[in-house]
């Protein structure tokens, strides 16, 4: 039975004057509830479809993971089915669950005696049904030309597909809410909801990777589809009834934003990739149009058309974890569209200073183009509020668009601007949040509940404290550049009509100017932010700080230990001395650093593996300086053997061969009993000249890679530094790595029987090593 909401908050006093009012409000609650069955189908459906797609990438990890989506799989299917068919599939459903359960306690069972025993003892773990890493021919040279390629911080998974996965999902329930399948978007909003929390884990794991554009696109388009989705449920719940829903939405002024936001993704894509460019095409293409139940006409087919496309990201998806589990383009996703200087040399003519533009300041955060986008949503939404304040109806459509933009996203955007590390930290964005709420509590909700005059003056305190604080935020704005005090010099003007607002005294007109101008310098400022983030370098202006901080000439901080320049002579003699001395120190490698020890000293190369926690049962190879190193040893090996070490050496692949005597002639007889195995012991001949002549200085190394067991490896100095610095003697420091993955692991002890194994690909794909022992093979015929 229909109910009233504002029912237990109305006063008998103030009953004749809500009955307009409340004759929009009623909730049809029948009408809410005929859809649930169709709009819990419209959500399995898209997670069917990834489930099933993430059982086939799971085949890349374990012999378990396939199973276990193929059973979640199963699982929607059966939900979906009872919800349209006979309680029997319920029944099937609820068996597969059981061995989901079943599945769920094996794996734990596995992966805990492996942390326990750090080996797996449990079968269906650490062996793959395939090796996608096999497939396909990587083009590094390609993969190296892309901007976006940059070297970023290897502890934290691509997001990518994650991102592709959400949108999936939320096009998918707005397909069929657009072709009239759900009647009610009551159940949708609760689906993408969930979606977009998990598209903001995403945006989140990119921002830890350094990744300015994927923490923005992501974050932006949970942004959209949260307004949306609560958009429909105000809409379809809510005012359902109101003949001017339809005229309502049509003049929201909110929706230009997203247009706008696309254009500016669809410029930060251009040095990326094709796919990527296409996904940001169709983003813009779906922004163009008011939601589904507006007016027939060429844009809401175009609305209606566009969905079922943007539905095929599955593919999109699929394509970006495919090609992030084999770390190449196993899947085409198309060339760069522009080169990354072309994109440079266009955005320099928008500068008005000549010359190569400036690095970008520690100030600047990968989260301010989110900042700037949230802040413009709130303020061209909140302008349609302004510009329509006669007609309750607009009120109900405005409070998702401000409300999610401006307080709910913005909390997001003030965490990730405190692990961003800005010198000041969150508190702009934070402020931020307290004035879209105010705003949206008193401006619209206010309007509803009918407060009295002495209830609004609660409000004109509120508004006069975000004054004082905003002049406050003035002032730190100053020290980053102009574009920031400008925004918050016009939210000082939109607080003074927040102000006059709350004695009714609002000028409307000039409300409705800043609230514009806002959104403007917004928009700018997300596109500068952007473009100079993933370029590094402020190739858009921001303009100066007004107010330059007096940086105080401190010494440098002590380092946890002594480093040495590997360009210096001086640098690799001090750290050949500590490692005759028995000290352990990170050196670089022709793939990433590493961990060394002299074969010399045995208790050195213990240390190795206290130093990283290492389990004992991992061999440590040894490196030498080159090939002529091993014939002058003379060990026992084939020719097959030594040719095939002739073409791998020097490079990114280490060898395992057997052990013998003639270890000790090569060095490492005091190191026997500590490197390798029992029977076998791992060569590494890198590629890279100051590490060959370390060794030719020390003899054999034993090394390992330098980082703590169980994360990823180093791929510069400072990480060496920071993670290991207080534990080891000294780092030769080389800048960045030649590559971000160790090297390849082939075992050679079978290679007189024609067979060689891969043990661990690495920067070497295990394609290019068959090819070469293949080529050998066949010439020692």
């Amino acid at each position: 039975m229909p109910h009233q909401m504002m029912n237990n908050l109305s006063l008998s006093t103030n009953m004749m004057s809500n009955m307009s009012l409340n004759a929009t409000t009623k909730i049809p609650v029948s009408h809410f509830l005929m859809s649930i069955k169709e709009s819990a189908i419209a959500g399995l459906v898209p997670y069917i479809l990834l489930s099933f797609l993430l059982a086939f990438c799971s085949a890349t990890v374990n012999y378990i993971m396939p199973f276990v989506f193929g059973a979640i799989t199963a699982t929607l299917v059966f939900e979906a089915v009872g919800l349209v068919a006979s309680s029997w599939a319920l029944v099937v459903s609820g068996v597969l669950e059981l061995l989901i359960l079943i599945f769920a306690i094996y794996g734990s069972a596995a992966l805990l005696v492996k942390g326990l025993i750090q080996r797996l003892v449990l079968k269906g773990f650490g062996t793959p049904l395939f090796n996608v890493l096999l497939l396909g021919t990587p083009n590094s040279a390609s993969a190296q030309s892309i901007g976006q390629e940059k070297k970023k911080n290897t502890k934290y998974a691509e997001p990518m597909a994650l991102g592709f996965f959400c949108d999936t999902v939320a096009s998918f329930i707005f397909a069929f809410y657009s072709f009239g399948y759900m009647k009610s978007f009551g159940l949708g909003a609760a689906w993408v909801s969930i979606i977009t929390v998990a598209q903001l884990f995403s945006s989140y794991y990119a921002h830890l990777r350094q990744d300015c554009y994927h923490t923005t696109k992501f974050g932006l388009h949970a942004t959209y589809w949260l307004i949306k989705a609560w958009d429909e449920f105000v809409v379809s719940a809510l005012v359902a009834e109101d003949i001017n829903v339809a005229s309502g939405r049509v003049t929201m002024v909110g929706n230009w934003f997203f247009v706008m936001a696309g254009v500016v993704l669809c410029v930060g894509s251009l040095n990326t990739d094709v796919l990527e460019l296409i996904h940001n095409v169709l983003f813009l293409l779906l922004t163009l149009n008011n939601p589904p139940d507006s007016s027939p006409g060429i844009l809401h087919l175009l609305w209606c058309s566009l969905l079922p496309v943007h539905c095929s990201l599955p593919c999109m998806a699929l394509s970006r974890l495919i090609n992030t589990i084999a770390e190449k383009s196993l899947i085409p996703v198309g060339p760069q569209p522009i080169s990354s200087d072309q994109l440079k040399k266009a955005l320099k003519f928008c500068r008005a200073e000549q010359g190569d533009p400036e690095p970008l300041p520690q100030t600047d955060q990968g989260s301010d183009a989110l900042f700037y986008l949230s802040n413009g949503v709130a303020a061209l939404s909140a302008l349609h509020a302004s510009s329509s304040r006669t007609n309750p109806t607009f009120l109900h459509l405005t409070i998702p668009w401000v409300l999610i933009s401006g307080a709910i996203i913005q909390v997001y955007v003030s965490r990730l601007q405190v692990t961003g590390g800005g010198h000041f930290g969150s508190v702009i964005s934070s402020i931020y949040v307290a004035v879209w709420a105010t705003w949206t509590w008193f401006r619209f909700a206010g309007d509803m509940l009918q407060l009295s005059t002495e209830e609004a003056y609660g409000f004109t305190a509120g508004a006069i404290a975000l004054l004082v604080i905003n002049a406050f935020l003035m002032l730190i704005a100053a020290n980053r550049n102009l574009v920031l005090l400008f925004l918050t010099a016009v939210m000082e003007v939109v607080l003074v009509c927040f102000l006059l607002s709350t004695l009714q005294r609002l000028p409307y007109e000039l409300e409705i100017a800043m609230l514009a101008l806002l959104s403007i310098i917004c928009i700018y400022g997300a596109l500068a932010s952007l473009v100079n983030c993933i370029f590094s370098q402020r190739l858009l202006p921001m303009g100066p700080p007004l107010r330059k901080e007096k940086v105080k000439q401190e010494s440098t901080p002590e380092l946890p230990c002594p480093v040495a320049n590997s360009r210096l002579t001086s640098g690799l003699l001090k750290i050949a001395g500590l490692l005759k001395e028995g000290g352990v120190c990170g050196i670089p490698t022709d793939t990433v650093y590493a961990l060394a020890a002299s074969c010399k000293n045995p208790q050195a190369i213990e240390n190795i593996y206290n130093i990283k926690d290492r389990p004992a049962e991992k061999p440590i190879c040894i490196c030498i300086s080159n090939v002529e190193q091993l014939v002058a040893a003379k060990p026992p090996f084939s020719p097959l053997l030594w040719e095939f070490m002739r073409n791998v050496y020097p490079g990114g692949i280490s060898c395992i061969v057997s052990k013998g005597d003639w270890l000790f002639t090569l060095g490492v007889g005091p190191a026997y009993d500590r490197v390798g195995t029992k029977d076998s012991i791992m060569i590494r001949v890198p590629n890279l000249t100051v590490t060959g002549h370390l060794c030719d200085i020390t003899g054999p190394l034993a090394i390992t890679s330098a980082n703590p067991s169980g994360e990823p490896d180093s791929t510069h100095h400072t990480m060496v530094i920071n993670r290991l610095g207080h534990k080891i003697q000294g780092v030769l420091c080389d800048g960045d790595s030649n590559e971000v993955v160790a090297s390849t692991v082939v075992n050679c002890l079978k290679i007189d029987e024609g067979t060689i194994t891969i043990v661990r690909e690495g920067c070497v794909p295990a394609v290019k090593v068959r090819q070469i022992f293949d080529r050998v093979k066949s010439a020692m015929v």
